[in-house]
């Protein structure tokens, strides 16, 4: 069994307070468990005086430095300027915010596109967008066989009248990491903006969101140890020229003029510190940003350990199909079994405490091109916190489902 050089699973373990249940954990994709330094945070947040933000009393103090802390930390983990680290209450709710403020420019005739690879919420917004604008959408395809994006697909109907291209960095079911700065090199050659889902993306790799070209980039806390909200950031002059609905009194400033009402500060506070628990995965000095190379580094050496175990074990098995066979992916493995259901599969596994749903997950065009619409797969995705053990209960609770 490999061991990464400087990552003690053991002491990270430590540190969630759900894995006393005795639980293994494989739902990540959907939401991570949360260390005790997180929620410790949150509580803290919400124990100690809090108000409005401000900086006469004390209660306004806390609010306003939790909100600078909250943009510096994730300013660190995506590589941008603290200043355009937009928060909200979802990725789903910030791009259907995004698609409405872009959409005022588009004109009968602009093209949007859109990718087969993406969890929904990065294809419904556009599509409800364009439709109201008389737009057209325009599908960028995946091949089955394989899990890569088409590239082809998408380059070759990008054009003049291109408006946007939506496209995951991380498939959040069958893990394909599509080539997005070459993607963005293409889409730059045309006046398209580049949105990028970064949900899945963010949990397992250290983000550079320049380096990838994305115009617009979002993603969820809740994936990467945090608590249940949504960030996004873009180019500054692009976040520094559009204009979304707000109301009158609120703040034109960037970032506040995207964020809709009273921030959740303890939502914020509790988001900073799972950025520094993510920094701390390996134990050491300098910035921040620094820390984290380190440290995600470490950690997909860790989670693809774990899944080659998992892949090579589940593919020696008679009748059982992997969907995840990108080249470039994250530590996230779509199954399907010749003769179980793959929801029949999940919940046997629960009756032994292994948690590893079935279903689509929102990647309804995922499922539906690689002919899985209406049941999807088991889907087993790795976090910081999963060892050998629990890929040890994982492997034999299948085996002994379907009698190998």
């Amino acid at each position: 069994m490999y061991s990464v050089p400087g990552y003690d699973i053991d002491a990270v373990r430590s540190a969630f307070p759900s894995l006393r249940a005795g639980g293994a954990h494989f739902e990540s994709p959907g939401g991570t468990q949360t260390p005790e330094p997180v929620a410790l945070a949150i509580y803290n947040a919400l124990t100690e005086p809090l108000s409005n933000r401000g900086r006469e009393t004390l209660a306004e103090r806390n609010a306003d430095d939790i909100v600078h802390a909250c943009r510096e930390a994730v300013g660190d983990l995506l590589g941008v300027e603290p200043a355009t680290v937009v928060f909200g209450r979802s990725a789903t709710s910030l791009t259907f915010h995004l698609s409405r403020t872009l959409a005022r420019a588009w004109k009968p005739g602009d093209e949007v596109i859109v990718s087969r690879l993406d969890h929904d919420a990065n294809v419904r917004p556009w599509v409800i967008a364009a439709a109201r604008s008389d737009v057209t959408v325009k599908w960028a395809d995946f091949d089955p066989a394989t899990g890569e994006l088409d590239l082809a697909s998408l380059t070759d109907q990008l054009s003049e009248r291109t408006r946007v291209v939506a496209l995951t960095a991380a498939s959040n079911l069958i893990g394909t990491m599509p080539d997005l700065a070459t993607i963005a090199a293409s889409v730059h050659e045309t006046p398209a903006l580049l949105y990028v889902d970064g949900v899945h993306h963010a949990a397992h790799c250290l983000v550079d969101v320049p380096a990838l070209g994305a115009d617009l980039y979002v993603c969820s806390p809740y994936k990467f140890l945090g608590p249940h909200c949504a960030v996004l950031t873009g180019r500054p002059d692009l976040l520094d020229e559009l204009a979304p609905d707000k109301l009158l009194p609120s703040p034109n400033r960037m970032p506040e003029r995207f964020e809709l009402g009273t921030l959740p500060y303890e939502l914020m506070a509790g988001t900073t510190r799972a950025v520094d628990f993510l920094a701390g995965l390996v134990p050491g000095d300098g910035l921040r940003r620094e820390r984290l190379k380190t440290s995600m580094r470490a950690l997909g050496e860790h989670e693809d350990a774990l899944r080659a175990r998992i892949e090579q074990a589940l593919k020696s098995m008679p009748g059982v199909t992997c969907h995840s066979r990108a080249r470039v992916r994250t530590p996230t493995l779509l199954f399907t079994f010749s003769d179980r259901d793959p929801a029949q599969l999940s919940a046997a596994l629960a009756e032994r405490g292994i948690n590893a749903p079935s279903g689509a997950f929102y990647a309804h065009e995922t499922a539906k091109r690689l002919g899985l619409e209406g049941t999807g797969g088991l889907r087993v995705g790795l976090a910081p916190y999963n060892n050998d053990d629990d890929v040890d209960r994982l492997l034999t609770a299948i085996a002994d489902h379907l009698q190998y």
